[in-house]
């Protein structure tokens, strides 16, 4: 018979079903329902699940086997996107325009998708969670203008990356760049992406089996982590010095 994915109870604090129990086609699909409060989201993300759903669907939790994902200590800018920021007077800043940065990724055409997954509830809900401190954007400014960004959700010394955008050619490779970079600061070694796409690839994202993947999570979020605004802990930088 078919499986199905499990159907989450209404209690925000309710456990969610193992990963193990993930579907294979579609990839990762594991539950149905629910809500996106902060303590679901927060119990998500700890447990390596996250939401990903189209106006007009239920809420939909996904753990796909195996996992994209980035190595802070390694990610490397192209190497003609360097040689550009060498001149560059961009600057990079961290949790000053989370909103925007949100609905500028909601906005984003992205290849062979019609729409966003970014609907008004996710974008409420990442509100509330940058608010409690557990949601940070990263920010690359032309002078005044975004010219791209990148945000996620910060749990103890693990880094779940949603969604990025660029603006400006490069934008959103400089936030990801000065995103890995911070975080290596602060010792945070991986940053989660999701699922595979050829941009991904092309930044040098990895795969990671999903036990390999899943030991490292709960490894992460046991440990003291970076909550609470980023602002003055990250400061302003010349996006110069990714070069």
């Amino acid at each position: 018979m078919p499986r199905h994915p499990a159907l989450l109870d209404t209690d925000p604090l309710a456990p969610f079903p193992p990963v193990e129990q993930a579907l294979r086609d579609p990839d990762g699909l594991l539950a149905v329902g629910g809500d996106l409060s902060p303590p679901r989201l927060l119990n998500a993300y700890a447990h390596g699940i996250f939401p990903w759903f189209s106006r007009g669907q239920p809420i939909l939790w996904w753990s796909p086997d195996p996992r994209m994902t980035f190595d802070t200590a390694s990610f490397r800018l192209p190497s003609r996107l360097r040689r550009d920021l060498r001149r560059s007077e961009w600057t990079v800043r961290a949790d000053t325009a989370f909103d925007a940065v949100v609905s500028a990724c909601a906005q984003a055409p992205r290849p062979g998708q019609d729409g966003t997954w970014i609907v008004p509830a996710m974008r409420r809900a990442y509100g509330d969670l940058h608010r409690l401190g557990h949601a940070h954007s990263v920010e690359v400014w032309e002078a005044d203008a975004l010219a791209g960004g990148i945000y996620g959700v910060a749990i103890g010394r693990m880094f779940f990356g949603e969604s990025m955008f660029s603006a400006r050619s490069g934008g959103s490779k400089v936030a990801l760049a000065a995103l890995a970079g911070f975080l290596h600061e602060q010792g945070c070694p991986l940053i989660d992406a999701q699922v595979e796409n050829p941009h991904l690839l092309s930044l040098g994202a990895r795969h990671l089996p999903r036990p390999a993947f899943m030991a490292q999570v709960q490894a992460l979020v046991a440990q003291p982590g970076l909550e609470g605004g980023w602002t003055a802990r990250f400061g302003t930088r010349p996006a110069a010095v990714l070069a």
